[in-house]
Order: structure tokens, then sequence, then C-alpha cells
């Protein structure tokens, strides 16, 4: 699965995302870290990446326009990268057999 990582997650969760056979990029890396969400909603749809977010509006988003294949948003509060990865970790394979299934907005809890 392809994944445009958002700002308010770390870089380090494209180096994770790698690591168990994803492709990712994070949105710095795609030179659209002061982006509006409409640039980084474009960037996933030309791309065919899912948006990898915790900001409620992309799902929001999701909900009306066409888009990237699917916004993946992580409802976890702050949280170091040693917590993040911990809790991300177990839930991937859940996430991209709901993507692979169709979803459109799936919302990690």
């Amino acid at each position: 699965m392809k994944f445009v990582v958002d700002a308010q997650l770390p870089p380090a969760m494209v180096r994770w995302l790698r690591e168990a056979g994803h492709e990712a990029e994070h949105i710095e890396d795609a030179g659209l870290l002061q982006a509006d969400d409409a640039a980084i909603w474009a960037h996933a749809e030309r791309t065919g990446a899912a948006i990898l977010t915790k900001d409620e509006d992309f799902a929001e988003r999701a909900k009306t326009a066409s888009g990237p294949s699917a916004v993946v948003w992580l409802r976890i509060g702050n949280a170091g990268n040693p917590e993040l990865r911990a809790w991300f970790g177990p839930r991937l394979a859940s996430i991209v057999q709901m993507a692979g299934e169709g979803s459109r907005i799936i919302e990690v809890i």
C-alpha cells in the first residue's frame, strides 16, 4: 500500500511503513509541509496514496469528495514515537485489509 504521512505524524512513521513493506512519503519530503489540505489531498490523489493523518478534516472531506484511495484517520492523542509505533504496528494489517476492501475512511481507534 502507498501512504502520504501528514504533518501531525512523525517522519519516523515513513520508515516504519517502509520496514513493513509499504511505500510511504512524509509531506515534508514532498515539499508540502506548509501546504493546505487541498494541496495534500491533490498530491495523494495524483500519486495513488492513502492519507495517513490525525486531522479530522481529511475524514470529513472524504465523505463528499473524490480523491485518494483512503483516508486513514488515527485517533490517538499525543504520543512519543515508541508509544505511537507500539499502538500503530498491530493495527497496520487491518488498515491495509480495509483499504483493499474499498474503505475510503478508516478510523483507527
